[in-house]
Parts: C-alpha cells; structure tokens; sequence
C-alpha cells in the first residue's frame, strides 16, 4: 500500500465540504423500538488502522462514516451517513424534491427530519429515483407517507418496477440472505469486524416501502420540471442498474451522476446476486455523459460518497471512471479469446498503473477479480470449457470424494492446516471447504476454516469480500442467524402491478407437488376493467388477460369479481367470503395450499 497517494487529503476536504449539522445521537428506531441503524457503532474508526484491516479499506470507510446534512450547491443538499446511500434534497418553489429515499421508511424519514430542522419544514414536491436498486426507493414511505402522495410527481427511468421487482421479489430471499454477507449488517462493528461496505457503511434494517412511479423517462434528452426546477434526463440503462438515469438540474448548475460513478471500483455482478452488468455501455454512457452536459454543471453528486466540485475536476472523474470500465471489459475480451477461462484471466489482469493510484478506481465494492470473471461469465456463461466442469457432482458430494482422496477427514485437515501455516491461505480454504462439507459435524475443521475465514477477510481491500469473510467465519462458528424468510415486504407488494404479484406467486408454486393438479381461476379486476386468466398446468402457474368485459373461449373452475385492495386481502390470508365468487371455491385453497415458503435461508457456508 505505500504507493497510494495517502498524503492526498482531497476527498476528505469534500467530504466534509458544506457540513450543516449531523443527527445526534445517529441512531433510527423503528416504531418498536428496534435500532434499524447505528451510524455511532463505528466511531472506533478515528483511530489509526490496526494490523486486521487493509489502510486503503479503513481510509474508505473513515470517509463513508461521515454522517449529517451537507450542502452540495444554492438549494441542492445531501443527508450521508444515515443509510448505505446518500438522500439528495433540491429545493423548488414551494417545497422539496427527494432524490433516492434511501432503503426503510424509518432513515428516510429521520434523514428528512434532519433537513427540516437546519432549512424549515418544506413540503415533498416530488420524488425521483434514479435506479431500481433497493436502497434507493426502499424508504419511499418514510418521505411520502401513505395517503400525501397526491398531486406529487414519481420520477423513475424506463423499466423501473419491472427491474426492481425482478431483483426485490423474484429472486428476493435468496438476494436477502447474500446481501446479509455482502454488507455484514450483523457482524459487529468493531476493528476486527465490519468496518463498511465500500459503497457506504452497511444497510439499515427498516420498513421497505415503495411508492410506483407516475412519470418514466423514456429518452435522453427528456426534460420535466418540478416544482418549478427543470432537470434534463440522460437514460442510462444496463449500467449499474438495469434502469437508471444521469440527470441535470440546469438552471443549478448541478449534475446527478446516479451511481454510475462513484469514488470506487463498482460491481460488474454485485456478490448479493443480480442481472450481469454490461461494463462496455457503461463506459458508452459514461463517455456520453462527458460530451452531452459538458458546460452545464460546476459540481457533480451521486448516490453515494461524496461530491466532485469543480466541472474540469468532474470531467477527469468521468474520464478515469470511463476508462477504468472500458479497460476492464476489454482486456478481459482480449484474453477471453486468447483461450484463458475467467479465473485465469482474474488472476493476471491488472489495470494501469495510473488508474491503480487513483482512489476513486481501487475495489472497495466491486473488486478486479471478481468483475473480470462477471464480464466472462455475460459473454460465455458459467461454463469455462472444460468438459470436466460440465456434469462435476454438486458439493456435498464433491467434498466427500475429496476427502476420501485426501486420506479421510483428519488427513484432510492436517494438510490444510499445513497451507494455512504455510501462507497459502487460499488453498487452505478450498480444503477445509471440503472436509466441512464432507461432515459438518467436524467441529476442529470448521473452527480451522473459520480462522482462515479471518484472515482472508482482514487482508481484503474490498468491503464485500472482508464481510463475506468474516460473516462465514461467524456461521461455521454459531450457526447461521434469523433471516427474512420472504423479501416480499408489504411495502413492495402493495406497489407490484397485478401481472407482478401473480408472477411472484407463479415462482413460490412447489412444482413436483403439482405435477398432476389442472385448475382455472379467472380474476375480473373491477377497478382495473381487466379479467386475469390464472391457470396451473403440470406445475406451471401462467396467466393472461384481456378486457374485463370479453368472454373467455372456455369457462374458468372458479371466478372471482373483486378489486386490487380485495386481492391483496385474499393473498394476505382474508376468507374468500369476503368477494363475489362464482363456481367450485376450493380452488383457491388448492391453490395456496401449492404455494411454499422456504424452511431456511439458502446456504451459502455449510450444507
């Protein structure tokens, strides 16, 4: 590490550029009580780095601890530290416009609080989101309480709903359990546990809301303006989201970035899960952001971390940001067809040296290695090749025939612990993962594996891999924790389209156990004036609809008339006595009764 720049104190000078005031003490309660965020958990980090952190990780923390309002620019503000990401404020003529609510209803809500308290209690004129990840619409809720919405405009780019429902509900529980790992929200804060995430501190565990948007941008070049404050729109989808959007407030001169360039590393596939991104258009984009609002902006914000002021200082952000992309992409292209799999060309990439000393480019959230393997895995998939790769036994299975290669379990873990001495700590895991699978009763090797665990994660540059690392260190040790059995909040449910929610039931269908059931249910939606055909056919649940008012080719088993609030009532549990009903009414407790809920988590660290 002693070639980085550590005597240049420029980000810390902008982090700390416009200080308002912080909220004290940076504790949020939900209303039972129940802290879902600690933002003074990590003052530990005012002191020097010790020997189980990397410099450059604790340097990035110490930045993204920061905590309170900031003013970015004349009616442009920022609350920081009250959630994984930032919560932008812009002030119109007579209210305020919120930019990304951050995650739970709960942060969102305090962080308005604090806003109000240093620039007067201005209404919510509208709100926007600039990407379909969940810490940036989750807290909806907490700034556009349920019934205040009216007449406030939702500004979201093309596909937003479909895209985070997709990531937030489809694949939902097992997104929630690896983000558990990937932020480390229950490790405890401390100089040997979770000392940040890279992209900010960790994730608040409130109340996830969304309130659906009423206004998509659908083009660059799209202009609306709210509450007398114009912004001019560049859609930027396949970046870092897939719907996301750069915006310009021109008359503020102030330029939303969104977090499509942020002072790190990001994830070209983030480790929580998620659709591949495509580091090429992102680079494309980047680059059209450079040329399109250039002259226009004198300071730059995104999602997370902090300002750029300065509009040259911003071009030479967008640049390297630009580069650092274009770079990954191509050079793992360039080996990708020179034969090498996407683990051989992890291991031998290395950027540029000028970029590699530019703090805004080192992994802190997406890692080198991981994001060159996430560009082999678009273009060629999971499968590298080898036809030895191709039909591999599943991983209690492998472990066993490892071990047993190996001489048993205690010959196993005796040449792991003889890696492990020997430095070669990555091997020593692959082993010890081995024989753990093999028994995971065997309590020496788990705590052997545990310790290496440690190690690999307080040597990690990046956050998410220190977390992953120590928060499966924790689980061999103690077991895994309570997880959100269904990520399917209230909050997001009541936001999903009705095609939505009926494919979030499609995916919960236990298909084995209804192989043989055949049933029709027809859903006429009054409020909606649509007729929802839902049929279950060899395990398969499908639906399709048409006006309310057309007559189906053939009869459903069972009708149902009723309006959106009464579906959300019967998927809620409510008796169907309670809508207007036609035909057999078994159908649809045979039908939920073939819905299931996962026992546990998925695994990710024992079998």
């Amino acid at each position: 590490m002693t070639d980085l720049p550590f005597d240049d104190t420029t980000d810390f000078e902008d982090a700390d550029r416009g200080f308002l005031g912080a909220l004290v003490p940076a504790v949020v309660r939900a209303a039972d009580g129940r802290v879902v965020w600690d933002n003074d958990a990590y003052g530990f980090l005012a002191a020097d780095c010790p020997d189980t952190a990397r410099p450059s990780l604790w340097r990035q923390a110490r930045l993204c601890a920061r905590q309170g309002l900031y003013e970015v620019a004349e009616r442009v503000y920022q609350v920081r530290g009250l959630d994984l990401s930032n919560m932008t404020l812009v002030e119109g003529e007579r209210g305020v416009i919120v930019i990304d609510p951050l995650i739970s209803a709960e942060t969102a809500a305090a962080a308005l609080a604090l806003y109000r308290e240093h620039r007067g209690d201005r209404p919510v004129t509208g709100l926007v989101y600039t990407h379909s990840h969940g810490d940036h619409f989750g807290g909806a809720r907490g700034v556009l309480p349920p019934g205040s919405e009216e007449g406030v405009p939702v500004i979201a780019p093309a596909g937003f709903l479909e895209h985070a429902v997709s990531e937030n509900v489809y694949a939902g529980n097992a997104m929630t359990r690896r983000a558990m790992f990937m932020y480390g929200d229950r490790l405890p804060k401390a100089p040997d546990g979770q000392i940040g995430a890279g992209l900010g501190m960790t994730t608040s565990t409130g109340t996830i809301t969304l309130v659906p948007p009423t206004v998509d941008v659908t083009r660059t070049g799209q202009e609306e303006t709210v509450d007398g404050v114009r912004i001019v729109f560049q859609l930027t989808p396949g970046t870092e989201a897939p719907a996301e959007m750069n915006f310009l407030f021109p008359g503020l001169r102030a330029l939303c970035l969104a977090e499509n360039a942020t002072h790190t590393m990001h994830n070209i596939l983030t480790l929580r899960g998620a659709v591949v991104r495509d580091a090429r258009i992102w680079a494309r984009y980047l680059d059209e952001a450079i040329e399109y609002f250039h002259g226009r902006y004198d300071v730059a914000f995104a999602s997370h971390h902090w300002p750029t002021w300065g509009h040259d200082n911003v071009v030479a952000f967008l640049s390297e940001q630009r580069d650092l992309y274009a770079y990954l992409h191509d050079q793992t292209l360039r080996r990708l067809n020179d034969g090498l799999t996407g683990t051989e060309i992890a291991e031998e990439l290395r950027l540029p040296p000028a970029l590699e000393r530019r703090w805004h480019a080192r992994g802190y959230c997406g890692s080198l290695n991981h994001n060159v393997k996430a560009v082999y895995q678009r273009y060629l998939g999971w499968f590298d090749g080898n036809v030895a790769h191709l039909w591999e036994h599943p991983p209690v299975a492998q472990a066993q025939r490892y071990v047993e290669v190996a001489g048993g379990g205690e010959a196993a873990l005796a040449k792991a612990r003889g890696y492990a001495d020997s430095g070669d700590l990555r091997f020593a895991a692959t082993l010890l993962n081995h024989v753990v699978f093999a028994d995971p009763s065997n309590r020496a090797a788990r705590e052997a594996l545990a310790g290496v665990y440690r190690q690999l994660g307080h040597g990690a540059e990046n956050g998410p891999w220190r977390n992953f690392y120590l928060a499966a260190a924790g689980e061999l040790l103690d077991g895994p924790g309570t997880v959100l059995l269904d990520a399917a909040t209230p909050g997001m449910t009541a936001a999903l389209t009705t095609a939505m929610l009926l494919d979030s039931i499609a995916i919960r269908i236990d298909g084995p156990r209804a192989w043989d059931e055949a049933l029709t249910i027809d859903l006429v939606l009054t409020d909606e004036r649509l007729r929802y055909r839902v049929t279950l056919r060899h395990g398969a649940l499908t639906h399709r609809s048409f006006p309310a008012g057309d007559a189906p080719r053939s009869p459903a088993g069972l009708t149902l008339t009723l309006t959106r609030p009464q579906l959300l009532g019967l998927l809620a549990g409510q008796a169907l006595d309670t809508v207007r009903h036609e035909g057999d009414p078994g159908l649809l407790p045979r039908l939920f009764a073939l819905v299931t809920t996962p026992e546990r988590a998925f695994p990710v660290v024992t079998p």
